[in-house]
């Protein structure tokens, strides 16, 4: 059965946050489809500068999906914006998982849906997560499941999150067979993370 990915997208977000994840779930068609939707639809800008097509939020009519939300400078606008954060919030609470890259996990977390959940982030931007002592945020970790929430580490380790997440939903052949594909090594164990020592707290 196919099950709809809502990319839920905003001003400067991080392009390989987005295009990570979706260059693997895209290899899946018969189980992904991916939609892109943003606040206000139209097109919507990376801090790389990619312009990417999206719908608005208002006009979602999916049932059953899945959320993936990404990181990227565009956060911090978001995170102070109350309506977003509703909008937000309803979102993630009806979807069957909710998949965050990067800074997506603290746009999540001011939701109050982590609270009481593990999780993890950029680890570049660690430091912020002290803004949300509810939530049990994990360092060491490329990436971290908690039930039908999955958060990763920084722009890249989205892609080792998909991978993990296809390997759950499919199986593992089906998650190597697609890091075959795209010719990347995927790093199966989500507790190592070479990057979490380079930023102390």
């Amino acid at each position: 059965m196919m099950t709809d990915i809502i990319v839920l997208l905003y001003p400067e977000f991080e392009t390989l946050d987005v295009f990570g994840p979706v260059e693997v779930f895209g290899l899946q068609p018969e189980s992904f489809r991916l939609l892109f939707y943003s606040p206000d639809g139209g097109v919507v800008t990376s801090s790389q500068q990619v312009p990417v097509v999206t719908q608005p939020i208002s006009k979602m009519e999916s049932d059953e999906y899945i959320l993936f939300i990404p990181g990227g400078s565009g956060i911090f606008p978001l995170i102070t914006n109350e309506s977003f954060i509703t909008t937000l919030r309803t979102l993630a609470a009806n979807a069957l998982f909710v998949l965050t890259v990067c800074t997506g996990s603290l746009l999540l977390a001011k939701t109050g849906l982590l609270n009481g959940r593990r999780a993890t982030s950029n680890k570049r931007l660690f430091s912020i997560t002290r803004k949300f002592p509810g939530v049990d945020w994990i360092k060491k970790s490329r990436w971290v499941k908690d039930g039908s929430l999955y958060t990763s580490s920084g722009v890249s380790a989205g892609i080792d999150m998909a991978l993990g997440f296809v390997s759950d939903q499919i199986g593992y052949d089906a998650a190597t067979e697609v890091s075959r594909i795209i010719e990347y090594e995927w790093h199966e164990d989500r507790e190592n993370d070479p990057f979490c020592e380079l930023y102390p707290d």
